[in-house]
């Protein structure tokens, strides 16, 4: 087998993982209701698999740059959700999404001018949760109606996450750490969410999911933080393992409280 068949073959497997972590990521989603598809949606089941086919080309420095890049993206997908949330309340999916993501990719542009450093992309994203948490609060609590699936929806979402991981691993070795840690935290599951869910229930339940997703998303940004300290010291395999078990702690942690809070309740 030729080098170029085999970097092509590699780079084919790779997208095929990554869209199976986030179809069936979305699929339980979907089915779960707005509370536990936020918490899964704010898993790193898009980022997680652009880093570790980061690690597997790049060594720790590489990927403890990236994660600092990566870091303040994180508040601008908070800014992302929050605009799509008041948008879509009385606007059209074109005019919502369009102009979530019209906000994010303006604040990505912005990050990229600036040399992060840890204190820096945590500051970015207590401010940023400290402003949109609360004005989230308002559009958490809406029914989840039944959503019927299309034969399209998982395609779609597969070639969103694949065409990603493309992109990540084949440029990362000419556009560098910060450029790499930006575009593999591009909102690709929320992405899904609002262009798939608005059409077909709505905009105020689609609305819920991503509303409900800002504790999960403050979790995740925690766990990019973690994953730049844990692979300066540790390398990049560890880094990744304590940083996907941030994650997976805090979200279950936020599950527990809800829990909790509802039998208190009831």
């Amino acid at each position: 087998m030729s080098l170029d068949l085999h970097v092509l073959l590699f780079l084919f497997l790779r997208m095929a993982i990554a869209a199976a972590f986030v179809v069936t990521a979305s699929i339980i989603t979907e089915r779960s209701g707005p509370v536990i598809g936020a918490l899964i949606a704010t898993l790193p089941v898009s980022a997680g698999p652009s880093y570790v086919f980061l690690a597997i080309d790049h060594d720790a420095a590489f990927i403890a740059q990236g994660a600092l890049a990566s870091l303040p993206v994180n508040a601008a997908t908070i800014f992302m959700c929050l605009t799509y949330v008041v948008l879509s309340q009385r606007h059209t999916l074109v005019v919502s999404c369009g102009s979530a993501f019209a906000v994010w990719i303006g604040m990505a542009s912005i990050i990229r001018q600036f040399d992060w450093t840890l204190t820096a992309g945590l500051a970015a994203n207590l401010i940023a949760f400290g402003i949109c948490i609360p004005l989230l609060a308002r559009y958490r609590h809406v029914k989840m109606p039944l959503v019927m699936r299309r034969w399209y929806d998982v395609p779609m979402r597969a070639a969103l996450v694949a065409t990603l991981v493309a992109i990540v691993v084949s440029t990362s070795s000419w556009v560098g750490p910060r450029i790499s840690g930006i575009i593999a935290l591009f909102p690709v599951v929320f992405s899904s969410m609002m262009v798939i869910l608005h059409p077909r229930i709505g905009g105020s339940p689609t609305a819920a999911v991503l509303a409900n997703s800002a504790w999960g998303l403050l979790g995740f940004g925690m766990a990019v933080a973690v994953l730049h300290v844990a692979v300066v010291w540790f390398g990049s395999a560890v880094g990744l393992c304590v940083a996907l078990g941030t994650c997976v702690a805090w979200n279950l942690t936020l599950w527990w409280r809800g829990r909790r809070r509802l039998r208190i309740e009831t």
